[in-house]
């Protein structure tokens, strides 16, 4: 039980601090609603839960310096690429057509909700680690510690969609949703960008 606690905390103390998936997440519930928002978050979770069987297989999906890099470098495109669409996007939210924003986007952000935590290696590395923490668990211990976490990340990234892409919050953050999709925009440029020239980097050296 102790170990179940350690592991759980230690989970959700990792989705708490914001990152690439956040920022995603963020953006689409605001500019498409909190319904749509839930193809990304079913897109996150998904990725999650292949790293997380790979992971608690035995199986690195990073398991070279090479497949490594190669990860990085496309994380840090995918970044670059969606982060420049988020900053020179205009797009506000309009509830009179969330039905059809639903419709038109929700297959769209599943699909880059996977490819945003697939191309993010910090996702594997930290499975990786949490496997390595549970080398003794059983196969059947490991299958419902890798339940529960896909869980928790599907239920938390639905609230923080919920929180941002409702009617309510979409009302009073109005005026401000294009300035937080810029600066959305702008962060996950830099942080691509820094993927891309750290990386570049390494394989130079």
């Amino acid at each position: 039980m102790e170990q179940f606690v350690a592991v759980a905390v230690a989970h959700f103390l990792a989705l708490l601090i914001p990152g690439v998936d956040f920022f995603l997440i963020a953006r689409t519930a605001m500019t498409n609603g909190w319904r749509a928002a839930t193809g990304a978050c079913l897109g996150i979770a998904t990725a999650n839960g292949i790293f997380i069987a790979a992971a608690f297989s035995g199986l690195s999906l990073i398991s070279t310096p090479t497949v490594l890099a190669v990860i990085q470098l496309a994380g840090g495109a995918f970044l670059l690429y969606i982060g420049i669409a988020f900053f020179r996007s205009n797009a506000r939210f309009d509830p009179e057509q969330e039905a059809q924003a639903v419709r038109a986007t929700w297959v769209r952000n599943f699909g880059l909700g996977i490819a945003s935590g697939l191309l993010n290696p910090k996702n594997a590395l930290f499975y990786l680690s949490l496997a390595a923490a549970l080398a003794g668990a059983s196969p059947l211990t490991l299958a419902a510690y890798g339940a529960w976490m896909f869980t928790i990340v599907l239920v938390w990234d639905v609230f923080v969609a919920v929180a941002l892409g409702s009617t309510r919050a979409l009302t009073r953050l109005a005026r401000i949703v294009p300035w937080l999709t810029k600066a959305a925009g702008a962060f996950l440029v830099l942080f691509g960008l820094a993927m891309v020239v750290t990386v570049s980097v390494q394989l130079l050296n």
